[in-house]
């Protein structure tokens, strides 16, 4: 109580001004203040009161929950593990457990802060979700263990099953692990040690081969029948009817394996980690780098689904686990991408890969794309463009840097159709060498290009830096005394449209007496020159003389 009373009086003295001039008004204040504390003693004294008593009947309130035979539900329909997860403020919840609840916040918000945070089991679901499987109600798991479910992967009618069902198989699966349990824990310490099988392992083995004896060879034509007319009722909305296929034993192992997932799924969903039914790829893992993606890829459900893509840096296949990516990297003898190498200078080489010629490779790169750019729409329509993939090589392979994309037979004359540098390779320059390289091949081509539009964010701050680049080295080494943005363009491969809106945007362009002119700004060439001594030469600019490429005629 002294505590308190000392915290509320400084709160109230250093609200206040004091005029040092005024010796009656500091009496009055000070008399004022005297009052004040009287008061809030006095107030302070009801609360304890109040707290003491709420506290009683809070006491009381959990001494009859621990007798009720039938404790209360969560929103998911389970009885909740401990007292802490009790939320007294649910609408269920009596009316002398909120007046509780209620004075305990007014009078002391110091004693509610060190209690121990209630989960609310309302925020992990979200109600509003619906399973899609149509027909469900969203009632039931495949586990048995849970009322509710919202996801396919824990739906019981797409598994062809109730709820009855699946809470009878949870039954019997805790009684066989129970079982297994115990003869682990009867069996001594150094019995797996042993290279001949014991006893009950050998009885066990024949039980097995005992059981999956009765599997069936085939299915017989009535089989066959109701296995069709399910698939053409429910189509993919269902999964296949699988009794009759294998052995009793292996379904059951086969159910278990599902069941268990289903539970693992759970509990990632319950952690956020993944959002079925969102089918977003969270992260990938490409090569040395873990990547959280940006948007969303149109990969195959079963990939999408999963949250986490394991990814070769060399072929881009997608795998669904890191054993399988281990065990593919141990086989896979892809040390650079298909194609052509058309440039290469140091360790940066860029190769030519024919969508029609490496139609697999491309789709993939196509999915990778997607998931760092926003405006993307092509994904396995690969076969009329060329794609241009620029690697940095190392002693264990060229590994990717960024790439674009360019139709083989444009009307519009664009030269690049979708542009992408890897995360992990942006801010480094290799945007605006992948850039240069796309001009480079317009001059080479004696054609002016342009980009595809629409460019997404990144793509348009880089083309618009690299466009002012380009600019000022050609107004720095240009000597004539009239520009012409026609040469301009003829010169740097850039288009006239392009030129001019950049211009624009650097205040270079006026129109004067009918006439558009175009003022040399000292300024900015000065500033991009001493940026450029600043920055040095270094390997990220694209050589010439380093291109080995011809035009290529026709598709």
């Amino acid at each position: 109580m002294p505590r308190r009373r000392q915290r509320h009086m400084a709160g109230s003295g250093s609200d206040g001004t004091e005029d040092s001039d005024s010796s009656a008004e500091r009496e009055q204040t000070n008399s004022s203040e005297s009052d004040g504390t009287r008061t809030k003693r006095q107030r302070l004294t009801r609360a304890s009161t109040r707290l003491s008593q709420s506290s009683h009947d809070t006491a009381d309130l959990k001494q009859a929950a621990d007798h009720d035979e039938s404790p209360p539900l969560t929103p998911t329909g389970n009885a909740p593990s401990s007292e802490s997860e009790l939320d007294i403020s649910s609408p269920n919840g009596s009316h002398d457990e909120s007046q509780a609840k209620d004075q305990v916040n007014r009078d002391s918000d110091k004693d509610l802060s060190h209690r121990p945070k209630r989960r609310r089991c309302h925020e992990t679901y979200n109600f509003n979700m619906k399973c899609p499987t149509p027909g469900c109600n969203s009632l039931g798991h495949l586990t048995g263990k849970h009322e509710r479910h919202f996801a396919v992967s824990g739906c019981p009618l797409y598994h062809n099953l109730s709820a009855d069902e699946c809470k009878v198989k949870a039954v019997s699966r805790e009684k066989q692990d129970d079982e297994m349990k115990g003869q682990e824990e009867s069996n001594s310490r150094h019995a797996t040690r042993h290279q001949t099988p014991t006893s009950k392992q050998s009885r066990y083995k024949e039980q097995v081969a005992e059981l999956r004896k009765g599997r069936n060879s085939g299915l017989q034509k009535e089989q066959k029948e109701k296995h069709m007319e399910h698939r053409q009722t429910h189509g993919n909305t269902r999964e296949p009817l699988l009794e009759n296929i294998t052995s009793d034993y292996d379904l059951e192992l086969f159910r278990k394996a599902q069941a268990r997932a289903s539970e693992d799924l759970e509990k990632l969903r319950i952690q956020g980690q993944i959002t079925e039914g969102s089918n977003m790829i969270k992260t990938i893992l490409f090569g040395r780098y873990e990547l959280d993606t940006w948007y969303h890829s149109p990969y195959p459900e079963e990939y999408a689904r999963l949250g986490r893509l394991y990814v070769c840096e060399f072929c881009l296949k997608y795998m669904k686990s890191q054993t399988i990516l281990r065990r593919h990297m141990a086989k896979c003898v892809w040390k650079h991408p298909p194609g052509d190498e058309v440039y290469r200078k140091g360790a940066i080489s860029v190769f030519e890969v024919d969508g029609k010629k490496n139609k697999i490779y491309c789709q993939n790169l196509c999915l990778l794309a997607k998931l760092f750019l926003d405006h993307k729409t092509l994904y396995y329509d690969v076969e009329p463009f060329l794609f241009y993939v620029m690697t940095e090589a190392d002693n264990t392979g060229c590994h990717l840097v960024g790439y674009f994309s360019k139709e083989k037979n444009s009307f519009l004359n664009y030269n690049v159709s979708c542009i992408l540098t890897m995360p992990q390779y942006m801010r480094q320059g290799f945007g605006k060498m992948l850039i240069d390289f796309s001009y480079l091949l317009s001059k080479v081509e004696e054609k002016v290009g342009s980009p595809e539009r629409p460019l997404s964010d990144l793509g348009l701050i880089s083309y618009r830096s690299y466009w002012k680049e380009v600019l000022l080295r050609y107004m720095h080494n240009f000597q004539g005394k009239e520009i012409s943005i026609k040469e301009i363009s003829q010169e740097t491969a850039v288009n006239p449209v392009d030129i001019v809106s950049t211009l624009q945007s650097l205040q270079m362009l006026k129109y004067w007496k009918g006439k558009h002119l175009v003022l040399k700004r000292q300024d900015l060439i000065d500033e991009w020159k001493a940026k450029e001594v600043k920055r040095g030469n270094g390997n990220k600019t694209i050589d010439p003389s380093s291109l080995k490429w011809t035009p290529p005629k026709g598709t």
